[in-house]
């Protein structure tokens, strides 16, 4: 990915969940390490906040959608809470407020933990609340992967690449107006 080519490859998608993954294990060892010392009722304050306010209203109005699209601010809720520049001032003001402690982990434990554990990044607006593949995505995913240098010569990347070509003839076919 970079700023003209907005999308994660497989590959990249895993390395960035690994980098993630790197920081739970670094903040749940730091907790671990300081068990002794964390205030057990604002760990578990600070760790369900998140998905009570972020998670739960979208996903209950997603399945009481059953298919239609919700508001988008449950996209909104769940960016916002999910967000590691939210999390970061809320922990600053903690601090402020009441001091430093171990418990404000669980804010980078839940963060990092739904990155690399689930997979869970932010929520677009053009994408469903609850993960499921889009077909533009579908259709890029198979035109990339037959152009693809680190696919060239995969079983996958040429049943791909057949696919994305049947498609593109029709397409073009339906274009015309040929049969």
């Amino acid at each position: 990915m970079d700023a003209h080519n907005l999308f994660e490859t497989p590959v990249t998608y895993r390395l960035i969940r690994l980098e993630y993954g790197l920081g739970l294990v670094v903040a749940t060892a730091l907790f671990l390490a300081h068990l002794d010392e964390v205030r057990w009722l604002p760990a578990l304050a600070l760790f369900v906040y998140i998905d009570l306010i972020g998670y739960l209203p979208g996903a209950i109005a997603h399945r009481r959608a059953r298919g239609r699209r919700i508001p988008r601010t449950y996209h909104v809720l769940y960016n916002v809470m999910h967000s590691l520049v939210t999390q970061g001032l809320v922990a600053l003001a903690w601090i402020w407020l009441f001091g430093a402690e171990w418990a404000l982990l669980v804010l980078a434990i839940h963060l990092f933990g739904d990155r690399a554990l689930f997979g869970n990044f932010l929520k677009p607006f053009g994408l469903r609340f609850e993960p499921e593949t889009h077909p533009a995505y579908e259709r890029f995913r198979a035109e990339y992967a037959a152009v693809s240098p680190d696919t060239m010569g995969t079983a996958d990347a040429m049943d791909t690449a057949a696919t994305a070509d049947q498609e593109r003839r029709l397409a073009d076919r339906s274009a015309t107006g040929a049969t």
